[in-house]
């Protein structure tokens, strides 16, 4: 696998000085799942550059963008439950959103997945709706619901394919992490929305509490993640990219203890224990809030 240096995605520093972290990775040991969301963890990681201009922590070197794709060719998807429980999660920041923005016409998920987020959209009265999942990622767009499925654009995301100044929502989440170019997402995102509309993203915080404490245990460290954000590296991203007005929050995740338990640093053997006894009883089931280090940015379009 041909691997390629690159600047910091988020402001172009060549400065490599700082290395947060040296490469950690086998790529023979990775399976099916290992380009999948909400996936067992592999623990591993290219080498990781923390930027001293903008604080993201970016991936350096890194397999060529072609190399990438095949990588993410069919991956498995198994993590439908999860989705819709992190769908719900993140709509309840639309109301606030909603206020401020020229209408409810037009919104796109980038990363859409099967399509959770695309339901919540729907519900809270969003028309003109458009999921884009990367083909070819067949089996998310597999797993939506029917009516849900004609709504999701197979392949990436690309601002021709849409009319400049047609949205007034455009969200991405837990996705600019896998971006070979997060800023040009991000131009291209502002090009597509309406003056008055918002961009929201949810993004792993390289800086919050459950990094410092997991360290290179944490799931947020891993081979698909080729730059990682904090408050100070999502709020640059997105003013160098025209927007204004831009908040960012701690998010409280909710998912069943199973998957909390998945996520969780335990041996692998007892892991994989520990989740065929909960997926058996109730209490595997039970939904549990925790800052487990996300962080949503909401920026808008004079």
């Amino acid at each position: 696998m041909k691997m390629v240096n690159r600047s910091c995605p988020v402001c172009g520093s060549k400065d490599q000085s700082k290395v947060f972290a040296e490469a950690d990775c086998d790529l023979n040991q990775l399976d099916s799942f290992a380009f999948a969301c909400r996936k067992l963890l592999e623990y591993m990681h290219y080498r990781l550059i923390s930027c001293p201009t903008c604080d993201v922590l970016y991936a350096s070197p890194i397999p060529e963008l072609s190399e990438l794709a095949t990588a993410y060719h069919e991956p498995a998807f198994d993590s439908s439950e999860e989705a819709h429980y992190a769908s719900r999660t993140y709509a309840s920041f639309l109301p606030e959103i909603m206020q401020h923005i020229p209408n409810l016409d037009g919104a796109i998920d980038i990363g859409t997945g099967d399509g959770a987020f695309l339901e919540e959209l729907l519900r809270t009265g969003f028309t003109s709706v458009i999921g884009v999942e990367p083909e070819p990622f067949q089996a998310p767009i597999l797993a939506a619901k029917e009516e849900i499925q004609p709504l999701i654009k197979h392949g990436l995301f690309r601002v021709e394919d849409f009319q400049a100044g047609t949205f007034s929502l455009i969200t991405c989440f837990q996705t600019l992490e896998h971006l070979y170019d997060p800023k040009q997402m991000c131009q291209d995102a502002y090009t597509l929305i309406k003056k008055g509309g918002a961009v929201f993203f949810i993004c792993h915080n390289h800086r919050a509490l459950s990094a410092k404490i997991l360290r290179m245990r944490s799931p947020i460290f891993d081979i698909e993640h080729l730059q990682l954000f904090s408050e100070k590296s999502a709020r640059y991203l997105l003013k160098m990219n025209g927007f204004t007005t831009i908040t960012t929050k701690v998010i409280f995740n909710r998912y069943p203890l199973h998957y909390w338990v998945k996520l969780f640093p335990l041996p692998l053997k007892l892991k994989r224990f520990c989740l065929s006894f909960l997926k058996k009883t109730k209490i595997g089931y039970l939904p549990v809030s925790i800052p487990a280090g996300n962080l949503a940015v909401i920026g808008y379009k004079k």
